[in-house]
């Protein structure tokens, strides 16, 4: 009758141990793990960037890792999560995160990623430099890509064959954030002889006392030739 209470005895317990048991072990493997970052923002040409992924749940401590396509240039992730540096080129980057628990076995969640990096300032020929007569004429298009409004200066230079150079166009205007292409026309009279056109434009953001520069050059000599 001994052995019998006894048996009954284990058994019980068992039966109430299994349930702790597999409550401990949940509660060892944490709540699922999520990866909160789907979206980047965006970065610029040659600027600092940096931003933390975000996972949730899972065993800490957290791994993180590129498995798939790259970053752009001059930007890296860290195992902790932190994706920064200052990209060399624009353009989208695409590319796939890994992040790793510490259970075991661990837990692994990738999440695709995009980052679109833009050149703060842009600057194209709409109207490619011309020779109308004695006059060189002509036009840029300009755009501000960034979340802050530019002091944006534009002078456009006619050089000759000694290096003397002719200023025919010169702009010094607001250009706001986010704003789409604005169209600045130069042109002007120029005595005889062969120009190079320069085009230098000078962004400054007082927001952040950040300067962005491009420069546009002509790929030909404009001639002029003296007039009756």
């Amino acid at each position: 009758m001994r052995c019998h209470s006894l048996f009954a005895f284990l058994v019980l317990c068992c039966c109430l141990c299994v349930p702790a048991r597999a409550a401990q072990q949940a509660a060892a493997r944490g709540e699922p793990l999520v990866i909160r970052t789907t979206s980047l923002p965006k970065a610029y040409v040659r600027q600092h960037y940096e931003t933390h992924l975000q996972a949730q749940g899972g065993i800490l401590p957290l791994r993180w890792e590129v498995t798939e396509g790259a970053p752009p240039d001059g930007i890296t992730l860290t195992p902790d999560g932190v994706l920064s540096g200052a990209a060399t080129a624009s353009g989208e980057f695409h590319f796939v995160v890994t992040v790793t628990d510490s259970g075991r076995p661990a837990v692994q969640r990738n999440q695709p990623l995009v980052l679109t990096v833009a050149a703060p300032l842009l600057a194209r020929w709409s109207h490619y430099p011309k020779v109308n007569g004695q006059r060189v004429e002509g036009a840029i298009m300009v755009s501000n890509q960034t979340e802050q409004d530019f002091d944006l200066t534009v002078i456009v230079l006619a050089v000759n064959e000694i290096g003397r150079a002719t200023a025919i166009g010169y702009q010094h205007i607001p250009l706001q954030a986010n704003s789409g292409e604005q169209e600045i026309p130069f042109g002007d009279n120029l005595p005889a002889g062969a120009y190079e056109i320069n085009a230098d434009v000078v962004a400054e953001a007082a927001a952040t006392n950040s300067i962005y520069r491009a420069r546009l050059v002509s790929n030909e000599k404009l001639q002029i030739v003296q007039g009756p």
